[in-house]
């Protein structure tokens, strides 16, 4: 669905990232891991085309997008979970879910609030109120369900779980692990590597801007050289 070639990615002058190559098959969650300031959030944007890749190919369901305009590769069928949320502060719970809302690829059973409620029971009770007056977790189970309100065949998340309570990541965990039965591809950032490898079934690791290790996450548990030197555990 997604297969990401050689890219390269600068910041003016300073080279960020160095010839990635990544994928992502239809149905399948997978990883991007390594530690912080490695590369992970610039090549989700520059998939996403908020920061324009200065080399390498970016093909979605065999289509060229690197390079496009965001929206356009919105409206393709790819939604994001950005970092940091980044919520409508003044817009309400519901505004905010039908602020960008679309079906622009015309399902059949397109997500709607109703199934947000059904995936986030905690919102439906918070449906009047501001975005600024949401929780962390109650604003990251809504910045997930504003991206899936566009109705995406690729689901984004770029720091799925940072900063939330252990009880709220469990329950962002099981809503992706029910995405994921609804043959939803995905495509997460995160360092909760317990809860990852339990869901992903590829797994790609970033060190200064190149990747360094990928593969199933059995193979990821056993090897415990790769967890200490790229990942720390």
């Amino acid at each position: 669905m997604l297969k990401i070639s050689a890219l390269t990615t600068h910041y003016g002058h300073s080279q960020a990232l160095f010839g990635v190559d990544l994928a992502v098959a239809a149905g399948q969650v997978v990883t991007l891991l390594g530690r912080n300031g490695m590369g992970k959030t610039t090549t989700i944007s520059s998939i996403m085309g908020i920061t324009h890749p200065s080399g390498g190919s970016i093909k979605f369901e065999g289509v060229e997008i690197a390079g496009l305009a965001s929206f356009k590769i919105a409206n393709l069928g790819i939604g994001l979970v950005p970092e940091g949320r980044q919520i409508f502060p003044n817009l309400s719970l519901i505004e905010n879910l039908i602020a960008t809302a679309s079906n622009h690829l015309a399902r059949p059973d397109p997500w709607s609030v109703g199934k947000v409620f059904d995936l986030f029971p905690e919102l439906a009770t918070r449906r009047s109120s501001m975005g600024n007056l949401l929780s962390g977790g109650e604003q990251q189970m809504l910045a997930i369900g504003r991206a899936l309100m566009t109705n995406p065949k690729l689901l984004i998340l770029d720091e799925a779980t940072e900063g939330l309570a252990p009880l709220i990541r469990q329950k962002i965990w099981a809503a992706l692990n029910q995405i994921k039965t609804q043959d939803m591809s995905i495509l997460v950032v995160d360092k909760n590597l317990t809860d990852l490898l339990k869901i992903a079934d590829r797994n790609f690791i970033i060190e200064r801007g190149r990747v360094v290790w990928s593969g199933e996450s059995d193979a990821l548990r056993q090897d415990k050289d790769a967890l200490q030197r790229y990942l720390g555990v």
